[in-house]
């Protein structure tokens, strides 16, 4: 009796397992580390938005008993901003914080100079990369997170 040889034997197939997972498991720890530092970069461009909507928000409200003795509203904003970063596990200091108009980027914005009440100012925060990134994957050094909303000076008051 010959036997078939198309009928694999299971004893052939001895480290068949082990080749194919030494081949995957690379693969997917690259996905699954990849997928958390994405997760990471998006929830980082998620707490600046916050921090720039809420910096602007406070630069545009009334400002009475807000501020302390010589203290600038911009410098009120820019303080609280690195605070609400700080706060939420990124380097508040490293950020780079813009009051600027909103039609002119280049030109610095004053929050406090009563010509700009009902202007439109943009708010900008650039938070370095580098300054939350774990490694796992290698992006450009300069590469920044960047978030900015544009709102208007509307430090008015109701008069009856």
């Amino acid at each position: 009796m010959t036997r078939d040889r198309s009928v694999s034997n299971p004893n052939d197939r001895k480290g068949v397992a082990t080749v194919e997972f030494a081949f995957v498991v690379p693969i997917f720890l690259i996905l699954i580390l990849g997928m958390i530092e994405v997760s990471r970069l998006l929830d980082t461009q998620n707490q600046v938005a916050v921090a720039a909507r809420e910096g602007a928000r406070l630069a545009a409200m009334r400002r009475e008993g807000l501020l302390d003795e010589g203290q600038t509203i911009n410098e009120k904003v820019t303080d609280d901003i690195r605070h609400i970063l700080t706060a939420n596990g990124l380097n508040g200091d490293a950020a780079e914080i813009f009051i600027v108009d909103a039609e002119d980027h280049t030109t610095e914005f004053d929050l406090d100079d009563p010509d700009n009440d009902l202007e439109l100012f943009e708010l900008r925060i650039e938070v370095p990369y580098s300054t939350f990134n774990s490694n796992v994957i290698e992006l450009p050094e300069d590469m920044d997170i960047v978030a900015s909303v544009v709102f208007r000076n509307g430090r008015t008051k109701i008069v009856q």
